[in-house]
Formats: structure tokens, C-alpha cells, sequence
């Protein structure tokens, strides 16, 4: 599944040493489907079985990649697969074996060695790119390259010694800001985990009017996140107070209520509660629920260029 934010051209590989596991990605006839999460990006793959699984279990599957572990996250019904904007097919081999995590471990203490002989390579040919991080398979069928780069970068002759280098096929990746973060950043400012390193398979767009209509502050050092733009949960509850505010008169207008006609000062989205000015000038809160209508709409607001979103 292709990083939300990637830039660049498609990943080039090199040529193919043959794979090691036989038969094709999700081959053969199975009773069960899985959501099962597998690979450094934390790809969602909906995934054949002829065993039952349990949330969390670890399983080696066979994807397009390869063979590599996954986590079992739920079972593929409809509501879970129309949930999910991109996934890959692919099928269960089994569980994961001690033997499976002995070889895990055993390539999880390469991945420092594998990024350096990889940044002495492309410091050697002097490519303008940072390495991210380098992903290998458990099947050995290919290691994934994930680095930044500013603009396009020629690296067929990095591919050629890189594929000499670790004899299998290499996948080279571009990815942005966001994605970085979701590789090497752990916990975000609220103490948690990052969401986009553990449950969100694709980040959503997020913009500053999102803040501004749940009254966050405003200052770039709260609202941004560790990869440096605005944080992905300003998007979680953004729908839910947006149908709220639709729901009450808008700023500036005149309203009739019982007690007579007021202008509307600001509203209190969650509590559904309006500050008014009444006819003798005093401000005071009352329930959304007391305007009869609507009598004065504001003047529509002056149009603006649209601000770039993260």
C-alpha cells in the first residue's frame, strides 16, 4: 500500500532473484478473511485463512511483498472492509513459530547494520536523500529502502549495489514528513502512543479551520505534531462538531427568541448554548433550543484564498 503522502516516482526494484515462499499471494481456496496489519508502514491487508485467529494473534502471512509477520486485527466482515480506503489481499501460512520469532529478532538486530551499509552507499554516489529506514522481510524476498528527498533522485546505480550488496531484490521508497514520524517517532505530547504509528493505516488531511472550530489553540507548537504539521486527531471529532455548529444560528445573526429579538455573539458548539446581546444591550447565555427563527442572516464573510492543507 503506498504511503498517503508519498512523493516521487513509483517505487523502482531491482530485478528479481526469485522469491522463496512458491505459490502466489493469497493463492488457493480458504474458509476465513482477516484485517490483518503487517510491515514497517502498517499496511492493512484483508487476509485467507483456514484457521481461526483472535484479535492480537501474530501470524505469518504471504502478501505481494513476501513473507512477512502481521498482527490480526479483526475479521473481514463488509462494515470492517468498506472501512478500510486501501487494503492488499494476500493469505495466513500460520502462526507465528518460535522458530519465526527466533529469525525475527535475529533480522529486527540487523536493521542498524542494514541502514548503515545502505547510507554508505549513498554517500558514496553523493544522492541527495536522507535514509529513513530499511525494512526486510522474514521470507528474505526484499529489503524496502524508506527515505526523503526533496525532488526526484536517480538511484538505479544505489539499486545495482544495494541488490549486490544483500543479494535480493530492493525496493526503493520516497516518503514524506508524516510517514518518517510514523517510522521513528514513538509517543506523541499527549503521553500516548502515535496514532499513525499504531491504528491509522492512512493519515488524513487536517487543516487549521479544524482548530479553529473546536476553539484549540491556535499556537503551531501545540497544535503540530512530531512530524511537524497539525496533528492527525484534529481531525477525529471535527465531523461531530461541525453538524453541531450547523445546527446553530451563525455568528452575527438575528434571532427571535421568546423573550424578544437578540443578536447572536458566539456560540458554545458542545452545549448548544448561544451568547447573545439582548434589545437593552446586556449579554447573556441562553439554550439553542429557545430560538423561535432565524429573523437577520450575517453578511456572507469576504472570500479568501484557501490555506494549504498538511
Amino acid at each position: 500500500m503506498t504511503p498517503s503522502d508519498r512523493r516521487g516516482e513509483p517505487p523502482i526494484e531491482s530485478p528479481p532473484r526469485g522469491d522463496r515462499n512458491g505459490d502466489a499471494a493469497g493463492s488457493g481456496q480458504t474458509d476465513l478473511e482477516y484485517v490483518v496489519r503487517f510491515g514497517s508502514m502498517r499496511i492493512l491487508g484483508v487476509m485467507g485463512s483456514r484457521t481461526p485467529f483472535r484479535y492480537g494473534d501474530q501470524v505469518v502471512v504471504r502478501t505481494e511483498r513476501g513473507t512477512e509477520i502481521g498482527t490480526v486485527l479483526c475479521e473481514a466482515t463488509p462494515a470492517a472492509v468498506d472501512s478500510m480506503q486501501e487494503n492488499s489481499a494476500g493469505k495466513i501460512v500460520r502462526a507465528v513459530t518460535g522458530d519465526d520469532q527466533i529469525q525475527w529478532d535475529h533480522i529486527d538486530a540487523m536493521s542498524r547494520d542494514d541502514l548503515a551499509k545502505c547510507q554508505k552507499c549513498v554517500d558514496r554516489l553523493g544522492l541527495a536523500m536522507d535514509l529513513v529506514d530499511v525494512e526486510r522481510l522474514l521470507g528474505g524476498e526484499r529489503i524496502v529502502v524508506y527515505y526523503v528527498a526533496e525532488g526526484r533522485v536517480d538511484f538505479r546505480q544505489l539499486v545495482r549495489d544495494l541488490a549486490g550488496e544483500f543479494q535480493t531484490r530492493i525496493e526503493m521508497r520516497q516518503i514524506g514528513v508524516r510517514d518518517e514520524a510514523k517510522l521513528l517517532a514513538d509517543y506523541g505530547d499527549c503521553g500516548r502512543p502515535l496514532c499513525c504509528a499504531t491504528f491509522l493505516s492512512k493519515m488524513p488531511p487536517v487543516s487549521m479551520k479544524m482548530a479553529k472550530l473546536q476553539r484549540s489553540t491556535l499556537d503551531p507548537t501545540k497544535i503540530s505534531g512530531r512530524c511537524g504539521r497539525l496533528k492527525c486527531c484534529l481531525r477525529y471529532e471535527f465531523d461531530t462538531y461541525q453538524e453541531l455548529a450547523d445546527q446553530l444560528p451563525p455568528v452575527g445573526a438575528e434571532v427571535l427568541t421568546r423573550d424578544g429579538t437578540v443578536a447572536v455573539l458566539a456560540q458554545d458548539i458542545l452545549s448548544q448554548q448561544l451568547m447573545v446581546r439582548t434589545e437593552d444591550k446586556r449579554r447573556i447565555l441562553i439554550a439553542a433550543d429557545q430560538v423561535v427563527r432565524i429573523t437577520k442572516h450575517p453578511p456572507p464573510a469576504k472570500s479568501r484564498s484557501p490555506r494549504r492543507k498538511n
